[in-house]
Order: C-alpha cells, then sequence, then structure tokens
C-alpha cells in the first residue's frame, strides 16, 4: 500500500512537472511573458528526465509539445528543442550522480554550442543575419540621435561604424555571459526542487573552497602579456580574442577573488554576511579581481588557516 501512494505521489509530480513545461512553452509566445519565460525554462525538463526513465520522460514530452504546437504553433517547438538538449545534459549528469562540476561544464559547453549553432543557421538557412540587424538598428539609433542633435559635435560615421566593430566582437564573450548564467540558474532551481521531491542532485563545493587551477594564473599572464603587445584597435582574429578573453578571465579570478573572502570568514569565524558584502564591489570593480589572481598563484590561504 506504501509503494503504491508513493508512486501515485510521484506518478503527480511528473504530471505537475510536464505541466509546468507547458506553461512555460505557451509563454513563450506571449510578449512580456516571454521574457520571463526563458528564464526557468530548462527547469521542468531537468527535473522530469532526472525523476523518470527516458521511455517515461518521452510520454511526458510528447503530449505537452503535441498540445504547445496545436495552441500555438509548430514554431514554438524550435525554441523548446534550443533548452530541451542541455537540459537532457544536465538531467543525464543528475541521473549519474556525477559531479557538479562535470554536469556544468558539460551543460555550458552544450549551450554554448547550441548558441553558436543559432547563429550561423539564422544566417545561412533561413537567411536572417544577427550581426546585420545589429548593424542596422545601431547605425537607424545614431542617425535618429544626428537628426535630434543629441550627438557631439565631433561625431561622425567613423564613430558609428567603430561601436558596431565592437559589438560584433563581443558577441562571443555575450554568447559565454548567456550559457554560463542559463547554466547556474537552471542548477541553482532544479537542484533544489529535485531535492524537495526527494531526489538527490550534485551540488557545488562550498564557496570557501573554490580554488580555479593554478594554470590558469600561466593563461592569464600569458593573455596579458599579449594583449599589451597588440592594437587595441586591431580586427585580426587574435585581438578579437583577446578582448573576449581578457574580461572573461577577470570575472574569473573575481569569483576566485570572493571564494578567498569566504574561506577567511570561515578561518577567522567571521558572519557569512561579511564576504557577500565584499562581493558586490569585487564583481562591480575589475582591478580587485587581482586578489583572486594571487590567491591562485600563491598559497596565501596557509596565513589565514587555524593554527
Amino acid at each position: 500500500m506504501c509503494a503504491e501512494v508513493k508512486g501515485l505521489k510521484s506518478g503527480l509530480k511528473s504530471v505537475l512537472w510536464s505541466a509546468a513545461a507547458l506553461l512555460l512553452t505557451l509563454s513563450l509566445a506571449v510578449p512580456g511573458l516571454n521574457l520571463l519565460a526563458v528564464l526557468p525554462m530548462m527547469v521542468p525538463y531537468v527535473v522530469l528526465y532526472t525523476m523518470l526513465s527516458p521511455r517515461s520522460f518521452l510520454l511526458h514530452l510528447i503530449p505537452v509539445w503535441a498540445v504547445a504546437a496545436i495552441l500555438v504553433g509548430p514554431s514554438v517547438l524550435i525554441v523548446a528543442v534550443f533548452f530541451l538538449v542541455p537540459s537532457l545534459v544536465l538531467g543525464h549528469f543528475y541521473r549519474k550522480k556525477a559531479a557538479a562540476g562535470m554536469a556544468l561544464r558539460r551543460t555550458f559547453v552544450t549551450l554554448l554550442a547550441l548558441l553558436l549553432l543559432q547563429l550561423i543557421a539564422f544566417e545561412y538557412v533561413i537567411g536572417f543575419s544577427m550581426i546585420d540587424q545589429m548593424s542596422s538598428v545601431v547605425r537607424d539609433t545614431y542617425a535618429g540621435l544626428e537628426r535630434q542633435k543629441l550627438l557631439p559635435a565631433d561625431w561622425n560615421a567613423d564613430y558609428t561604424e567603430l561601436v558596431i566593430r565592437l559589438m560584433i566582437q563581443s558577441i562571443p564573450m555575450a554568447f559565454i555571459f548567456v550559457a554560463f548564467f542559463y547554466t547556474v540558474i537552471t542548477h541553482f532551481l532544479a537542484r533544489r526542487l529535485l531535492r524537495a521531491s526527494g531526489v538527490e542532485a550534485p551540488g557545488l563545493p562550498m564557496a570557501k573552497d573554490w580554488m580555479l587551477p593554478r594554470v590558469l594564473f600561466v593563461y592569464y599572464l600569458i593573455a596579458y602579456v599579449v594583449n599589451l603587445v597588440v592594437p587595441n584597435d586591431s580586427s585580426s582574429f587574435l585581438a578579437v580574442a583577446l578582448m573576449n578573453l581578457m574580461p572573461l578571465m577577470r570575472y574569473a579570478f573575481a569569483i576566485q577573488a570572493i571564494g578567498f573572502f569566504f574561506f577567511i570568514a570561515h578561518e577567522r569565524g567571521w558572519h557569512k554576511v561579511f564576504p557577500i558584502l565584499i562581493a558586490i564591489p569585487v564583481l562591480l570593480f575589475p582591478p580587485l579581481s587581482l586578489i583572486g589572481v594571487i590567491d591562485v598563484a600563491l598559497p596565501i590561504r596557509k596565513a589565514f588557516k587555524k593554527s
């Protein structure tokens, strides 16, 4: 009898999560709501795939997509497939009880690859160039500002083209941030919801234990030296790569610096609010990321350990 009740509860949870997936999919077609729906879009798929067998997952997924295609149109499934693939990757590693770091890295890489494939598919299959659209929007915007006399007197077409070039060169970094953001948010929500349902999912190490590989310090030094040599206004592949790589590495070391302050708070018995408050200026003021660089390069944590 207990097993039947447990099975009934499990089945009800699966149906509710399928309903959540359907509502989020339908919300993609509603202006305004779609911006909110894309944030937790992966969560129902991750939870369902982790809780169910692949066959049961398909039995829940097919009706959801069929109803969404009937009510909204099959085009909505294009977006749904985009979020489904990384959801299956994350759910697969949850099912295997793999380390959270591995699960998040694989999910992040999958999301990043899908973003790049989507950019290529739009341009070469559909004939829609996101780069051309961005360029047109920027030119139209600056043309409007120029007509209204809102631009500086010395502004010219060359400055507009420079802005466009910088935006295009920043696309890789933007994709990386989007993939990272979605991976972290999905893991944060899905793990807690799975645990509430009685399913264990791996968690990341505590903030005080965060430590980047020491080899990253070597890569940072090489990139920093090369960045001093390569002209900032160069349009070469190396200049574009450095333009995207340096800010990413600074953010990585900023996160390392935050972990360092959590470590100090743990060793000294300080309240956790201290490193949380420190995290704000560390993320907003790039030079503070040097604390993370030093933490990776040198064994400075030994000086703060309890004797």
